[in-house]
């Protein structure tokens, strides 16, 4: 109490909302690497390359972006994904 009397804080009280910027900076850091991916962790540099993978580069994930690309009507659409999926798709329960 005898600061705020003489004087004030004083200019290092700038410093705190620079502590809370970078401590928000990092707990966004963390929630979007593990939480908002769906708790699957840090992406692995391989995972979207491997072959069957889910990933980007997957043969469903290509299919799909070429369809809204549109290089294919519906039709053609529905009866690829339907070979793809008995092949990559993902499995049931019972599976």
């Amino acid at each position: 109490m005898n600061t705020l009397a003489h004087g004030g804080p004083g200019p290092w009280i700038l410093f705190f909302p620079l502590v809370w910027a970078v401590v928000a900076i990092g707990v966004v850091t963390v929630l979007r690497r593990t939480v908002w991916r769906g708790g699957r962790g840090p992406r692995a540099p391989w995972a979207a390359t491997a072959p069957g993978a889910y990933g980007v580069n997957s043969p469903i994930a290509i299919l799909g972006r070429r369809f809204a690309a549109g290089e294919m009507d519906e039709d053609e659409y529905w009866r690829r994904l339907s070979v793809l999926d008995e092949q990559f798709g993902r499995r049931g329960k019972g599976d």
